[in-house]
């Protein structure tokens, strides 16, 4: 149940169901004064949400607290956590890569450098999804497609969400004698899932990929004219979609922080 009002309960809050509430509640006020205040909410939520300027300025506050390695250490097994895929179900030809496709990409990268000699691939499904894979068989199948031995590949296809990603991964990789990992998932997601992996006893050396802005971008931002902030100013789904990613991120860490899994 946890799993399901965790899923559920964040789409309220966020700017896009926010806003929805406030428009319900202006349609059952009666009073015009109020109608119109929350009227006002409804457009503040969708406005701050999708703008440019809201939502690139969240995404460096959670991307840029850990960058690539450079140059990359040396561990025991890279960790890949799932999110960067599309299930392999018809009409798919094969698994495809997702907007967070990177990760999976970058643990391929990582593995031909020779940063470690096993891939941990974690992810399943939710208890309501009844896909014919999991991320983990679907991460799989991908690297293999890229070069990546079968035999260097291991599977956690149990995990529901980030914390059992942690809790999973480490009972693998206890078992196995191995503490020291290269854990590779988007920038976002990275600051949850550094603490949730130490929380555990491994040694984690992160590995963001999938960064939402570049350093060049972001100065060439500032550097624009007027038309361009008058632009980045009017919503767009593009950003809205942004802002919900990093919020999910930060209540993320509040949840985890309030049930003590940190």
């Amino acid at each position: 149940m946890f799993v399901f009002l965790s899923k559920l309960l964040p789409l309220l809050i966020y700017p896009l169901g926010l806003a929805c509430i406030f428009i319900l509640l202006a349609l059952a006020l009666r009073r015009v004064d109020r109608q119109r205040t929350a009227l006002i909410a409804a457009l503040l939520c969708l406005w701050l949400g999708g703008n440019r300027w809201v939502a690139l300025a969240l995404a460096r506050s959670l991307e840029y607290r850990y960058l690539p390695p450079d140059p990359v250490p040396q561990a025991e097994v890279i960790v890949l956590l799932g999110g960067g895929t599309e299930t392999w179900d018809a009409p798919r030809p094969m698994p495809e890569i997702s907007s967070a496709g990177d990760r999976v990409l970058y643990a391929a990268s990582l593995y031909r450098q020779g940063a470690a000699p096993y891939i941990l691939v974690s992810g399943g499904l939710l208890d309501w999804n009844h896909s014919p894979t999991t991320p983990a068989e679907d991460m799989t199948t991908l690297l293999v497609f890229m070069g990546v031995p079968a035999e260097a590949i291991w599977q956690q296809n149990a995990s529901r969400n980030t914390y059992e990603d942690a809790l999973y991964c480490a009972r693998i990789l206890r078992e196995k004698g191995l503490q020291r990992v290269l854990l590779v998932t988007s920038a976002a997601h990275m600051p949850r899932s550094v603490r949730l992996f130490e929380a555990q006893g491994l040694e984690v050396l992160p590995a963001p990929v999938d960064y939402t802005i570049s350093e060049s971008e972001w100065r060439d931002e500032w550097r624009a004219g007027p038309r361009s902030w008058l632009i980045g100013l009017i919503p767009s789904a593009e950003y809205l979609a942004t802002t919900t990613r990093m919020l999910k991120e930060y209540l993320g860490m509040f949840i985890y922080d309030l049930r003590g899994w940190y």
